[in-house]
């Protein structure tokens, strides 16, 4: 399985990289006017560098979210399995899930904690389009981190989500394995 990660993490990183980067920049100039010395095609060459790298790690986040971020055709009918945990929410356990045109057709609950979710309500249990949604939802939110990784074949296989960085409970996890696109 091939694994692609999207980080909202990620942007803070890059953020806090250029900042490092333009502090030493400044650090280096202010200096360089304090102090005149012969050794100023080193320090060019150190700016120089620093830049390289600072592009570098800004090509490689916008390149990763490209990649992670193409678009996955949801079939209208397909199954899965759903590992729901983290967090204080009506949505945790283990399911088989069965999806019809578009929608689920038959949850199965394959823990207690599924079983329970399954029998207050059918609809607390999502497609695997309405987990990418909340993923979607998070990241425009500007949640803490939010991170998809992808099978070979475009599909998700595993979600991330918290909120807040420093907020108790509001994580959640969903991992998906079993799938089976099937003919409608």
């Amino acid at each position: 399985m091939h694994a692609v990660r999207t980080t909202a993490t990620a942007t803070a990183t890059a953020t806090a990289t250029a900042t490092a980067i333009a502090t030493a920049i400044a650090t280096a100039t202010a200096t360089a006017t304090a102090v005149r010395t012969r050794h100023r095609p080193l320090r060019v060459a150190a700016v120089a560098v620093l830049l390289t790298g600072a592009a570098a790690a800004c090509g490689t986040e916008s390149a990763e979210r490209a990649v992670s971020t193409a678009p996955w055709a949801e079939p209208s009918s397909y199954s899965y399995t759903l590992e729901s945990s983290k967090g204080e929410r009506a949505l945790i356990g283990r399911f088989r899930v069965t999806v019809r045109e578009g929608e689920v057709a038959q949850a199965v609950g394959l823990d207690e904690s599924g079983k329970r979710v399954v029998r207050r309500s059918l609809g607390d249990v999502p497609t695997i389009g309405g987990l990418l949604e909340q993923w979607k939802r998070a990241r425009a939110e500007g949640a803490h981190a939010a991170e998809v990784e992808y099978a070979d074949d475009g599909h998700p296989v595993r979600i991330s989500l918290d909120q807040e960085e420093n907020a108790i409970d509001d994580e959640a996890l969903y991992v998906i394995s079993d799938y089976e696109p099937t003919a409608p």
